[in-house]
């Protein structure tokens, strides 16, 4: 497909007479947000003191000099100190619609990243605790990356690195041996094992003694005392085994479970290899190694007084493990913006293992914010909670209830209501900057006239409605593309052009949002063309143009839900 920007730039810099890069160029070149504003806006201010002339003259002058095929370029403006391009619209309509015609399911789909590996860290829920929706931002951001990274070509590899090691299975193991016969562990076990830790939890904050033995159970489970670890393994399995009825209902799919135990019998290494660097150093009983000449005021610790590995620990032995297994280009770590100190530091210690500087710089915590209920903070200790397949089912209830009414005679309605209510979870958790903190609104996310989930779903389901009613689809070489000039179309062509730049502009950034507002415009501007536009007309030319780009904008839409983790119905 004509690269329209490229060629610009190729025009513009034949035509200036001072120095600039392409790079630079590419930088400076705009999308005017009015369309009346051109397609591509080059701003000349920024030249006016280096050349000693006005913007304005600068634009007049580049205006003349600038040569670009009109098959391109069919007109350039000079507005103020900008220069405007309208790109040709039959050009751009004949490159949009002939590429989904070619590519069809696989539209927007390349190869850019070939050869390049993508680790993306995300979900890891607590074994032994309830997966709430604290972890569903984690698992819905990481799996729609996850997806884009995969339809770009890159080799990604997603890790559920599962939070299965810690002083909180010390208190578990303490919980339960005092109390364990009292939870019958065969039904609903993480809730069962959720009560025994809170409850050994209000206990350690009255008793330091009963803290004290926690913290020497955790000790004996590292030291791998068999009745320990039998009991630990009984606390993964169970977990996962619920965890995977969630993983279900979203769709979420991971390469590897490897989780902190794993990585905690790897780090002797990282002690050995910071000892050497002579990093590494006492403080207070524990090891640490100060960060003060990275900018970092926080030392990070490595082992506590009484030998215990940490978090970071275990967090820098999988860096290590993975820049080995892998030799990522990029290991991405999908967690809220409460650990951003906690990833500056493991991130600036991980310089000092030895590895890769491809793989140091590919390091990046994708943070996220909060997700809060409308009484406030949720606290898995506190017991104040909301459990995300409780979540799940709730809002398939409710979506349930909405199409009843909506449409009481759908055959399906269980399996519409599963799409609508879980696509409508992920959409709620993508809409927004991923930084952002949310509070949860089931309603709010259920209106199927808002920017949600469900309005797209909403107007994928138009686009097959009106290509239910074509006996004989039309095909790519019988359009007359001046059909599809009017501004509603146009509209849509952009758009539709733009959906593999949007899907490289979700990497470059991390972030999925791009996407799932790129669908509620496009969502929008198909409205506005079916209302605006007949579709079924009897002029046959008009109408296979129309219901072409009918079938173009079903496509990507569903293309574009499903690389968020969402399934389409084809009736509501």
């Amino acid at each position: 497909m004509i690269d329209f920007k490229h060629e610009i730039i190729n025009a513009i810099k034949k035509a200036v007479d001072f120095d600039i890069s392409e790079q630079d160029l590419h930088k400076y070149i705009e999308k005017p947000k009015n369309s009346a504003n051109g397609d591509y806006a080059f701003p000349c201010f920024s030249f006016a003191k280096q050349l000693k002339k006005s913007p304005q003259e600068i634009a007049e002058n580049l205006k003349q000099k600038i040569k670009i095929s009109p098959e391109y370029v069919q007109e350039i403006k000079v507005s103020g100190p900008y220069l405007n391009f309208y790109i040709n619209k039959i050009t751009l309509t004949q490159e949009v619609l002939n590429e989904i015609s070619k590519n069809q399911e696989n539209y927007g789909k390349s190869k850019i990243g070939e050869g390049k590996t993508i680790v993306i860290d995300y979900s890891a829920p607590n074994i032994a605790k309830p997966f709430h929706i604290g972890h569903l931002k984690t698992t819905v951001i990481g799996g729609a990356l996850y997806n884009i990274y995969k339809y770009l070509g890159y080799n990604t590899i997603g890790e559920n690195f599962l939070g299965d090691y810690g002083t909180q299975f010390g208190k578990l193991i303490e919980g339960y041996k005092r109390w364990g016969k009292d939870y019958d562990l065969t039904q609903n076990p993480i809730d069962k094992l959720g009560e025994i830790y809170k409850r050994i939890n209000d206990l350690c904050s009255e008793d330091e003694q009963v803290l004290e033995a926690a913290r020497e159970d955790f000790k004996q489970l590292e030291n791998g005392k068999e009745e320990y670890v039998e009991l630990w393994k009984k606390f993964r399995d169970v977990s996962i085994k619920e965890f995977q009825k969630i993983y279900d209902l979203l769709g979420s799919h991971f390469d590897s479970w490897k989780g902190e135990a794993f990585y905690a019998t790897k780090t002797d290494e990282v002690i050995q290899i910071l000892q050497e660097s002579g990093r590494l150093v006492e403080s207070n009983g524990a090891k640490v190694v100060d960060l003060t000449d990275e900018g970092i005021d926080t030392p990070c610790i490595i082992c506590k007084s009484n030998g215990s590995t940490i978090y970071a620990t275990r967090d820098l032995a999988a860096i290590l493990y993975r820049a080995r297994t892998y030799d990522f280009d990029k290991c991405l770590y999908v967690t809220s913006y409460e650990q951003n100190l906690h990833f500056k530091q493991i991130f600036a210690v991980a310089k000092l293992l030895g590895i890769k500087e491809k793989c140091i710089k590919g390091l990046k915590h994708v943070s996220y914010g909060m997700v809060r209920l409308p009484s406030g903070k949720m606290s898995t200790r506190a017991g104040n909670f909301v459990k995300v397949e409780d979540l799940l089912h709730e809002t398939i209830e409710e979506a349930k209830k909405i199409i009843e009414e909506k449409n009481p005679d759908l055959s399906n309605k269980e399996e519409v209501a599963k799409k609508v209510g879980i696509g409508a979870v992920i959409f709620n958790s993508l809409a927004t900057s991923r930084n952002k903190d949310e509070i949860f609104d089931i309603k709010a996310m259920l209106n199927f006239q808002g920017e949600t989930g469900p309005y797209i779903q909403y107007m994928y389901v138009r686009t097959k409605s009106v290509l239910e009613k074509i006996e004989k689809r039309p095909k790519f070489e019988q359009l007359k593309l001046e059909n599809l000039q009017d501004e509603y179309s146009i509209a849509i062509i952009k758009l539709l052009y733009d959906f593999e730049n949007i899907l490289v502009e979700v990497t470059e950034k991390e972030e999925p949002s791009i996407l799932a507002r790129y669908l509620l415009d496009l969502a929008k501007a198909y409205s506005v063309f079916y209302n605006e536009n007949r579709i079924i007309v009897e002029d046959e030319e008009v109408k296979n143009a129309r219901v072409y780009l009918t079938a173009c904008v079903s496509k990507v839409l569903k293309i574009g839900a499903n690389l968020l983790g969402i399934d389409m119905p084809n009736k509501m």
